[in-house]
């Protein structure tokens, strides 16, 4: 299972990671095809280090390499409101 980590503002470390991601990689593929948002979108769970509240985030299917630690960090800050 591939996963990322990052520090928001308030200093929480987030760990994301592509939902599916623990299966087989054909498996998550398929799984992660027949979930695809309109825009080919996958959901995406950052789990805190602290108190905060689990987010889930729907990010290009790329977003491993395209997302950026500071673009995924302002999705989750967002997605807190």
């Amino acid at each position: 299972m591939t996963q990322r980590e990052v520090t928001s503002t308030d200093n929480t470390t987030w760990t994301c990671v592509q939902t599916y991601s623990s299966l087989a990689k054909e498996d998550a593929e398929r799984a992660a095809e027949i979930t695809a948002g309109d825009n080919d979108e996958v959901t995406v769970v950052c789990t805190p280090s602290g108190g905060a509240q689990t987010v889930r985030l729907q990010l290009t299917r790329d977003w491993m390499e395209t997302v950026s630690d500071e673009e995924l960090v302002k999705q989750i800050e967002t997605a807190q409101v």
